[in-house]
């Protein structure tokens, strides 16, 4: 059975929704289940995050509709038989569900097409989201009698921005939610990898047992595990590599509560449980990035001027340690610094892990007065807008080295007056470091969530010999 949050809550969300619509109705559409390979065998279900910001219902085959200018709410839903109870066992009927979340009038799915063709023939605005799976788009194109090319060209620019507005901030009752996951789940799945980081052991053992901590705490991942031994490749889902010593194992990775808000954490373990005076200059470095980030986050801070302040303290490092040269603004102006930091600082987290991206990353991080930058490295940034009481996003720095990136760069004789390329040959097998946290605007500063989790180097070296 699925938690909600009070009755009051939803309501007030749905109104709040209202009063930022000029009219017409506002269709928000749950998820199917997906196949893996045929009909009935299906991937595990997850609902639609904006389904369940304001209906909360976490089954498939839903639909929420308002009338924006009446008022009038509704829940569609399938109506079961006995042959489908037989497969699932008893079901709660959908109107008592809807109760749950104060909607008092439920409709059979069946019947939402003639629902919307009676609002269209009336000349009325069907509000819906953009369509991120293709059966979505599919069943949007059947209700409204359109092309597909049309569905997804028609969405509502409007309730984008409604939706954005309502969900970027976060209430105590979210925040609980993201911090109990933390502090009970993910901060144990990270403990729990570093103490069995050690030479000879394979990281999708590593992997499986995190996954699996997380699913006993009724907890699916929030996105596929990264935990490989090549942090330079920064997405990398493979986990076929046995660890040896002198090595450096990333593990990023978070979870969805049983609510389906997410964490996303991130730390690297030395394999060998000690980290070499090169590892540990690139890691302090990384450290330092973090630490200057987050001196400087507050409401009224654009988190693009604090990407780029990280990125000098990254310049100013490499260029103590040798691998980098000239003024460190004059570094990362030039773009340079992206060699070693080529994404974004760090993105917003809520109901999903990189929060409200199905509806344009440009539309939730970005604004008027803060456009997204043309330039390698920095055009990853995610979310660059002003900061706000009740933010969360993550701060993951990163240092990397990235060989392919690297004999690219030097072959091009590119940014020759800002990178060291002679020193760069004894750290084309170093890998990459990225530490990350998730981390609450306060009214006057900012708040990372949780209890710590091991993090300095003592910290991480006296949690591998527990």
């Amino acid at each position: 059975m699925e938690r909600l949050f009070s009755k009051q809550k939803y309501i007030d969300r749905r109104k709040t929704l209202i009063s930022k619509i000029s009219g017409g109705i506002i269709l928000l559409p749950g998820n199917q289940r997906s196949p893996v390979n045929y009909k009935s065998n299906v991937y595990r279900f997850r609902q639609d995050s904006n389904f369940l910001y304001f209906f909360g219902l976490d089954s498939e085959g839903l639909a929420g509709v308002i009338d924006v200018d009446s008022g009038e709410e509704i829940v569609f839903g399938p109506v079961f038989t006995i042959d489908d109870l037989i497969w699932t066992g008893p079901l709660e009927k959908i109107e008592d569900r809807a109760e749950k979340v104060a909607v008092t009038k439920t409709m059979p799915d069946n019947s939402l097409k003639d629902y919307l063709q009676k609002a269209l023939m009336r000349n009325r605005k069907i509000h819906y989201l953009p369509p991120y799976r293709g059966e979505k788009t599919i069943l949007l194109s059947e209700l409204l009698d359109k092309t597909v090319t049309d569905i997804e060209n028609g969405f509502s620019p409007d309730l984008i921005h409604a939706v954005c507005s309502l969900r970027i901030i976060k209430d105590d009752d979210e925040v609980k939610e993201i911090e109990t996951t933390l502090d009970n789940v993910t901060r144990q799945q990270h403990i729990m990898a570093m103490n069995n980081c050690r030479p000879g052991i394979k990281e999708s053992l590593i992997a499986g047992m995190v996954e699996g901590f997380g699913l006993q705490q009724d907890c699916m991942l929030a996105f596929p595990v990264i935990c490989s031994v090549h942090g330079e490749i920064l997405h990398n889902e493979s986990h076929e590599n046995t660890l040896k010593n002198g090595q450096l194992m990333i593990l990023d990775m978070g979870n969805e509560s049983p609510m389906h808000y997410a964490t996303d954490i991130t730390r690297t373990t030395p394999v060998s449980g000690k980290f070499t005076q090169v590892q540990a200059e690139i890691y302090n470095l990384v450290l330092a990035m973090m630490d200057s980030s987050l001196r400087l986050m507050k409401p009224g801070i654009s988190y693009a001027y604090i990407h780029q302040k990280a990125s000098e303290t990254l310049a100013e490092g490499l260029i103590d340690i040798g691998l980098m040269k000239g003024d460190p603004e004059e570094v990362v102006a030039s773009g340079a610094h992206a060699l070693f930091f080529p994404h974004g600082l760090g993105h917003l987290m809520g109901l999903d892990v990189h929060d409200m991206e199905d509806l344009g990353e440009d539309n939730i991080g970005y604004d008027d007065e803060h456009k997204r930058s043309t330039q390698f490295g920095t055009a990853f940034l995610r979310f660059g807008r002003k900061l706000e009481k009740g933010i969360i996003l993550t701060v993951e720095p990163g240092i990397y080295f990235i060989p392919t990136l690297i004999d690219l760069w030097k072959s091009e004789k590119k940014y020759e007056s800002f990178i060291n390329y002679n020193a760069l040959h004894n750290y084309m097998n170093f890998g990459g470091i990225r530490v990350e946290d998730d981390v609450l605007i306060t009214s006057t500063g900012n708040r990372i969530l949780g209890k710590p989790i091991p993090k300095t180097i003592v910290e991480v070296e006296e949690t591998y010999k527990f």
